[in-house]
């Protein structure tokens, strides 16, 4: 796949199935995560990468923040299953390190482009996935039970597979709205 029609196509996928990557396609999104911009060489991501029991791990997780949470009956029940829509999930973790030049803004940032990057290195390899936040990306209950830091945030949860249906494009935006030029 050549990398414009990559970058000018991207999608997102919610319905995934296995197989997910493993092996060298799996080596490949790992490695494109770690070429994000980084300023100062602080690497300030950590990943964890969920599949099999690692997804109900993750699901148990959420339960226990639904819980915590005062979170419905019915978001309760659904919490553990929501990791298992993917055969994997990578949650992408930005470790904060102080730095005189390095901002905690700066630093979210580059873990979100690492997000990005491997989104579409799984995309490269014809896999699909799709981005997630919410709830559990901002529970202090999560964050403690995956042992972040006060200044360490979750960027998201990037469910990867393969696509279960064809995923209808998204139409083009007018770049006019969002850009200007100062000549």
């Amino acid at each position: 796949m050549q990398a414009l029609d990559l970058l000018l196509n991207r999608r997102s996928h919610p319905r995934l199935q296995s197989p997910a990557p493993q092996g060298q396609a799996l080596e490949n999104i790992m490695q494109a995560a770690l070429r994000a911009p980084d300023h100062a060489g602080l690497a300030p991501w950590q990943f964890i990468i969920c599949q099999n029991q690692g997804l109900t791990k993750l699901g148990d997780v959420y339960k226990e923040a639904a819980i915590a949470g005062n979170k419905s009956e019915r978001d309760i029940e659904r919490a553990p299953q929501l990791p298992l829509r993917a055969p994997m999930v990578i949650v992408a973790i930005s470790k904060y390190t102080e730095h005189a030049k390095v901002p905690w803004v700066e630093q979210v940032a580059s873990t979100s482009c690492a997000v990005h990057s491997m989104q579409m290195a799984a995309f490269a390899q014809g896999f699909s996935g799709v981005w997630r936040t919410g709830f559990y990306a901002q529970d202090q209950h999560v964050k403690q039970a995956l042992k972040l830091q006060d200044k360490d945030e979750i960027v998201g949860f990037l469910y990867l597979g393969t696509a279960s249906c064809e995923v209808q494009p998204k139409p083009p935006k007018n770049s006019t709205e969002y850009f200007e030029f100062w000549d």
